[in-house]
């Protein structure tokens, strides 16, 4: 089917601007006659076109190789209407798009015209520029052929894509009278530089930040011919207290000579997903070593194809990938996005036309609670290019994709949005009035019914170089997400020596006895973070060679609002007088029968002393001060015998063994509050010898 692409191409400007109507203004062309009195700048001038008209005129077109050349050539002579329509195109072409309606306008001014390809270019800078009456006017006017040949033979627009860029004119027109209730922050000179920065992806927490940038990464950079931007290269900075660290390089080996650029990022932070520019555009994937990010390595040929594989998204439970590509086996057009099991060998499922349209699907992001997703897309009710979209698994299926609105969604290409756990911030790039360059990576700030909304007569909100300049709009307030998850974070040491411990932490579903994931604890630094979806009653195990099993219990309903938790675990090694709690033993109140969700602790405990074919240990039953002392007493009795014979049952010796109620009388915590009586009723084990 022809597109308007084609048309783009048909035609020199200078035959369009020709055919121009009665009263026009006078446009100034490049020659002697004009510039008498600068034969040198003219040459100079001429020189310049010249060799943005070779990279113009290209197959394919490089109009931002062009641009800088016709932009000095503009400056010498800046009435001329032809130089002034291709700027506008070329602008059309790049990260600032909607510059070009400018120079398109100067350009209809100079030597009005009638023709399709004008109207067309006009009305995409109209649109581009959120003139949503005006553009489709334009757009209106830019194919009296109906979508067929022209009668100099070239192609015009299709009907199918002038309908399309109307209707987004549409959506947007209804998007911009009910504008979302945000801030947009810049988020500083510590993240943004003088050239493009975009893709950002961030821990959970929002602890770490990861981006790509097209700045110079040394002194002898290298730029890529083709668009004559420096190679993508992946920086990294730490959010220090009240701002982010300046970024730095992430380095070889993320970094090569060619085009590395962010895709993904593990709620942990210590797993990153990045895009090479090899066969066809693949993903790979890098782990974080300590303080340093190891080769990335690609993800198989169930992700990967020769196809384009542009962006992916881990399951916060690692389990699974969401990715995007363009294959064409079972696709639905455009670029797609897939879902696949990281272990085993099924292939990858599409996510079927309630997500994917015929257009392009970009840039996932699936939130800490495993249900969210955001992702970018031409589909939909766009209001132009990419607009980011919010969808929700409930019931078996996805929920139909809603529009995040203006101002977050522009007429431009809005891609590559994360989220913070919480659900409060998300963070993307944009090019917006008062960035420092290029694409700028942005926070947005989604604000709630108890925030008051402060009147503007604007209806757009900016962000200025450094210190957020926000204005709210009334509106109702948006959700980025239901936020039902718990993030659980720390650090892992050696009980003793206080020195960080690389361990694997197990997440378990005590109501199934299943394992859930497994995460580990960063190598230098000691510290983890999981991320535990509300639903779920977990038992989280901590476990290194050398050392007892350490563990924890988080039950949460299913309307647990987010919530974020911070807890520290000293491992502690296999001596005589150790003590351990169980935190996943569970009896009913005043009840001294195991309950099945405690079946993985116990299973745990008794491989540790089949494991361990010496030791003894004596199994501790703790109560609070709630009730008689002598039945408190009674009950931590028969609560850790039950665990004695439960192991005893299942193989372990009985002269390894003791039970030992000790009721309210070693407490923990104080009593006087519901947490502190929760932490004195536990069973615990001591060894008394090895």
């Amino acid at each position: 089917m022809p597109t308007y692409t084609s048309l783009l191409r048909g035609l020199p400007l200078t035959l369009l601007l020709a055919a121009s109507l009665p009263g026009a203004a006078q446009s100034i062309q490049f020659t002697k006659e004009q510039f008498r009195e600068n034969k040198d700048g003219l040459k100079e001038a001429q020189r310049e076109l010249k060799t943005g008209d070779e990279a113009y005129l290209a197959d394919p077109a490089r109009y931002l190789v062009a641009l800088p050349h016709y932009l000095a050539a503009q400056e010498f002579n800046p009435d001329n209407a032809e130089l002034n329509a291709k700027i506008g195109e070329c602008y059309l072409h790049s990260g600032t798009k909607a510059a070009a309606l400018t120079y398109l306008q100067k350009a209809q001014k100079l030597e009005p015209t009638n023709d399709a390809r004008t109207h067309y270019l006009m009305g995409q800078a109209l649109h581009l520029n959120a003139k949503w009456a005006a553009a489709i006017k334009e757009y209106q006017q830019s194919a009296p052929m109906g979508g067929s040949k022209a009668a100099d033979g070239a192609l015009t627009v299709t009907a199918e894509d002038l309908a399309r860029r109307i209707r987004e004119c549409r959506n947007g027109m209804e998007l911009q009278k009910h504008p979302a209730r945000v801030f947009i922050d810049n988020a500083g000179p510590e993240i943004n530089s003088a050239y493009s920065d975009y893709g950002p992806v961030v821990a959970a927490d929002e602890t770490t930040i990861l981006f790509t940038s097209r700045r110079p990464n040394t002194a002898n950079a290298a730029k890529d011919p083709l668009s004559d931007s420096y190679f993508e290269d992946v920086y990294q900075a730490s959010w220090q207290g009240k701002k982010w660290t300046s970024a730095a390089n992430l380095g070889a080996p993320v970094n090569t000579k060619n085009h590395d650029a962010t895709v993904g990022l593990a709620p942990d932070g210590q797993r990153l997903l990045v895009y090479a520019d090899e066969s066809g555009g693949d993903l790979l994937e890098s782990n974080l070593r300590g303080i340093t990010w190891d080769k990335p390595k690609g993800l198989g040929s169930r992700i990967n194809s020769k196809y384009h594989e542009s962006s992916a998204a881990y399951s916060p439970d690692g389990r699974y990938l969401y990715f995007v590509s363009d294959k064409p086996e079972g696709g639905r057009g455009g670029h797609d996005i897939y879902k696949v099991e990281l272990a085993g060998n099924k292939p990858a499922e599409n996510l079927g036309p309630i997500i994917n349209t015929p257009y392009g699907e970009e840039a996932v992001f699936i939130m800490p609670d495993g249900k969210t997703l955001y992702f970018s897309s031409e589909g939909h009710n766009s209001m132009g290019g990419y607009d980011i979209f919010k969808s929700v698994y409930q019931n078996g299926k996805w929920s139909e994709p809603e529009n995040l609105g203006w101002p977050i969604n522009t007429p431009d290409d809005d891609v590559f949005f994360v989220a913070s756990a919480s659900g409060r911030h998300g963070y993307y790039a944009s090019d917006r009035p008062g960035g420092l360059g290029g694409k700028d990576i942005y926070r947005i700030t989604f604000l709630g019914p108890e925030k008051p909304p402060l009147l503007s007569e604007e209806n757009q909100l900016l962000a200025s170089r450094l210190a957020p300049v926000t204005q709210t709009v009334l509106a109702p307030p948006v959700a980025v997400a239901t936020a039902q998850v718990t993030i659980l974070k720390g650090t892992v040491t050696d009980d003793v020596t206080k020195m960080p411990v690389e361990a694997l932490i197990d997440l378990i579903d005590n109501k199934t006895g299943q394992s859930i994931a497994t995460f580990h604890s960063n190598a230098t630094s000691g510290r983890y973070l999981v991320s535990l979806p509300s639903g779920t009653n977990y038992g989280i195990v901590v476990r290194q060679d050398g050392y007892l099993f350490h563990s924890e219990n988080f039950d949460l309903p299913t309307d647990a609002a987010y919530a974020e938790v911070t807890k520290d675990i000293p491992l502690k090694k296999l001596e005589v007088g150790v003590i351990i709690v169980l935190s996943n033993i569970f009896f009913d109140t005043g009840k001294a029968i195991l309950r099945p969700e405690s079946t993985a602790e116990l299973e745990r405990l008794q491989k540790l002393l089949t494991d361990q074919p010496t030791i003894k240990l004596e199994m501790a039953g703790h109560t609070d001060n709630v009730g008689k002392p002598a039945a408190n007493q009674d009950l931590s009795q028969r609560r850790a015998q039950a665990v004695v014979t439960y192991l005893t049952q299942h193989g372990i010796a009985a002269d390894r063994l003791s039970a030992a109620g000790y009721g309210d009388t070693r407490p923990v915590a104080p009593n006087d509050t519901k947490l502190g009586r929760q932490l004195n009723r536990r069973t615990e084990f001591k060894v008394t010898g090895k």
